[in-house]
């Protein structure tokens, strides 16, 4: 289990650095690409298209051919769309560039099931744990995603950012590697064919409706937010030194408390823990509401980051606890197909809503849907007064 673990995390790592490149300069590069401006985060918008039509059959081919064939397959269409969204930026193509984003997309649209993997190769009660310490190799993305896009911006000369593109071939490589040293039993006879409850039945259950609720409107949330700061960061006259700072604080919040997740979840309860990341929204959507220095941005994206890593894995323990094996494909499939629906509109309005209508409108209009999760999760805290997930464990460390 520990080597699967940690080669699951290294390889969340290399996914996110990569997503993280891409949030940090695909509206740049859209904006400079594009006819019409208000077009700019359309191929980040288009990258979360491409997770999101994936993600259902991404689960359906693992469930038959097991996890690893799955990640395999997915990590050579994102080496194809890597290489061509560096040739557009060459060509100057902004069509070549969206068709690019996409095919990375789809590659995430495998790669999102590493946390899934980690919680099938843990025990029951290490769970939470397990999901975190794959969701902690995102720190490594804080530090490597924005550089990159800065150190190899400029290898094609007036061909801005190509370099950055080019050079997440040799992250997705690195993926390729790792991945042929995993060892995740292929899935057994009833697992792969037993069809289990209706889906009906199990979205009824509480717990369900919950995770799914809370980690879509969080990550769409946190999506739209982070999509339009690199915009409203250059309306505003920050360098784009400034943006990578930005972004790579705010990439460090989504992962580093990763370490610690799962023991809190296991302590405080997962509902606790979801209502902390709902109230720490709130909290960067005041910081943006009053003022546009760089703290401003820099505490609020940074917020921003740890409030969604304590709704999007506390989201992603729940929701483990409403299906049993037979079940798991098509549960987390309309899981993450839900989630990436809800980003890929946040991510394809980004940047109309930042162009046409400002920063403190995109703020101002996140609240409502931060109000949602905090009532469903209040609602279900009142119906559940214990713990949902498990009870305190040994403190020792099953690694």
């Amino acid at each position: 289990m520990k080597t699967n673990v940690w080669l699951l995390s290294f390889c969340q790592a290399m996914m996110n650095s990569a997503n993280v490149l891409l949030v940090t300069t695909s509206s740049l590069v859209g904006y400079r690409l594009a006819l019409d401006k208000s077009l700019a985060t359309l191929p980040l918008g288009l990258q979360f298209l491409g997770t999101m039509l994936l993600t259902i059959p991404a689960s359906m081919l693992m469930k038959h051919l097991g996890r690893r064939t799955g990640f395999i397959i997915g990590v050579l269409v994102g080496l194809s769309g890597v290489a061509l969204a560096g040739s557009a930026i060459i060509v100057q193509s902004f069509v070549l560039f969206c068709v690019g984003t996409v095919l990375i997309g789809a590659y995430n649209g495998f790669a999102t099931y590493y946390r899934f993997a980690a919680a099938d190769v843990a025990s029951h009660d290490y769970r939470p744990a397990a999901i975190s310490y794959v969701m902690a190799g995102g720190v490594i993305a804080a530090f490597l995603g924005p550089n990159l896009a800065n150190w190899a911006r400029g290898i094609y000369g007036t061909a801005d950012f190509a370099g950055s593109y080019m050079a997440l071939a040799v992250l997705y490589i690195l993926t390729f590697i790792a991945l042929l040293f995993l060892r995740i039993p292929p899935p057994e006879a009833h697992e792969a064919h037993d069809r289990g409850r209706p889906l009906q039945q199990i979205i009824q259950q509480g717990n369900f409706v919950i995770a799914a609720l809370g980690a879509a409107l969080s990550y769409g949330i946190m999506s739209l937010v982070m999509t339009a700061t690199p915009l409203a960061m250059h309306h505003h006259a920050h360098a784009f030194a400034d943006t990578t700072f930005v972004i790579e604080w705010h990439v460090l919040g989504m992962f580093a408390p990763s370490f610690i997740t799962g023991h809190l979840i296991r302590r405080l309860g997962v509902l606790t823990i979801m209502l902390t990341g709902a109230l720490m929204y709130i909290g960067c959507v005041v910081i943006n509401l009053t003022g546009t220095d760089l703290s401003h941005f820099w505490s609020a994206l940074l917020l921003l980051g740890i409030g969604w890593n304590f709704l999007f894995v506390g989201a992603t323990t729940l929701l483990t606890e409403t299906y049993r094996i037979e079940e798991k494909a098509k549960v987390q499939a309309l899981n993450d197909f839900t989630i990436f629906a809800v980003v890929t509109v946040s991510s394809l309005s980004a940047g109309a809503l930042q162009y046409h209508l400002g920063w403190r409108a995109i703020n101002y209009g996140v609240l409502p849907l931060i109000g949602i999760i905090l009532v469903a999760v209040i609602w279900l805290k009142s119906r559940q007064p214990a713990k949902v997930i498990t009870p305190l464990l040994d403190e020792q460390n099953p690694l």
